[in-house]
């Protein structure tokens, strides 16, 4: 609340306001259980003491967890995997499959630059851990193992295809690529995938809050180069005739920097509003475990907030 005070000085008249600032009620607040006890699939009661303006529920469960709300890096196995699929099978060899701690990245608008780059970086050749399609059906890579390249430095992952003049040049296709980030407890979160850059990742945990890195493509040598269309392929083609293939080919598409152990942050449910009363609450757990359930209580004026925690242990039969 805003008051105008007027100050009387000989030949002047002085206005000053004076703001005051809106007091937070105080908060009184708990949460009880019926039973410390339940079953998977029943209902489990909570009840209220206190009115506050809002409550936020964290279950306990995987992704709702109250003690990583904060969480945003964790050490899990991140895993990379995608299909290929060769759909011109001329010159022998796969693809390479590529990861650099060092390279500098993309330099927009400059694409020697970025080649430089591309030609100055140190790569780590992790080819012979994927498998690799031998013709036009698609092939799963398999689970790939990057844990060795997870040591909180951002890598860069890339597909380096080569093919040989004199010869009609390979074209591969590359579907279904994802990296993702498995913790001890199971949980998983991707943090990449064939997305355009900047993309919203909406299936982890905690709502919408990792981007995936997206994907460049540049030609080496000969200007045979990679197609990238968000969400759906990489796809490279070489010489479709012997004639045609004049020089040998190196093109590379180049996803990064990802954060190996990323993860998204807890998030709770927001239960009650100051619009709403809330004297109990009603969860299913659908799994057995052991949970503790915690209860956010806020509240709040544009001045100051106050808030408390309550929690309950539950074990879940």
């Amino acid at each position: 609340m805003r008051k105008l005070l007027f100050l009387l000085l000989p030949g002047l008249t002085v206005f000053v306001a004076c703001e005051k600032k809106l007091k937070v009620d105080a908060l009184s607040f708990s949460v009880t259980s019926d039973s410390a006890a339940y079953h998977a699939g029943s209902n489990v009661k909570f009840t209220v003491e206190g009115d506050p303006t809002t409550i936020t529920f964290y279950s306990g469960e995987q992704g709702r967890q109250y003690e990583y709300r904060n969480r945003v890096t964790a050490a899990g196995i991140p895993t990379l995997q995608f299909s290929t699929a060769l759909n011109t099978n001329a010159q022998n060899g796969p693809l390479s499959l590529m990861a650099s701690a060092d390279f500098k990245g993309v330099v927009v608008g400059d694409t020697a630059a970025t080649q430089a780059n591309i030609k100055a970086a140190s790569w780590t050749n992790i080819t012979s851990r994927a498998t690799w399609a031998t013709n036009a059906t698609a092939t799963a890579s398999g689970a790939i193992d990057l844990s060795d390249l997870s040591n909180g430095t951002p890598v860069y992952i890339a597909f380096k295809y080569e093919a040989a003049d004199k010869a009609i040049q390979n074209k591969w296709t590359i579907t279904g690529l994802t990296v993702t980030n498995t913790l001890k407890d199971g949980s998983a979160y991707t943090i990449a995938s064939l997305a355009a850059n900047n993309t919203p990742i909406t299936t982890n945990y905690g709502g919408v809050s990792t981007f995936s890195p997206g994907w460049v493509a540049y030609p080496i040598s000969n200007t045979y180069n990679w197609v990238v269309t968000p969400g759906t392929s990489l796809v490279i083609t070489g010489a479709a005739t012997a004639a045609a293939a004049t020089s040998p080919a190196e093109a590379w598409t180049i996803m990064g920097p990802l954060d190996l152990q990323k993860v998204t942050p807890d998030a709770g449910v927001a239960i009650k509003s100051i619009t709403l009363g809330l004297p109990s609450y009603t969860y299913v757990y659908s799994k057995a475990g052991r949970y503790t359930a915690t209860f956010v209580a806020a509240n709040a004026t544009p001045d100051a907030e106050n808030s408390a925690v309550s929690t309950v242990d539950l074990t879940i039969q």
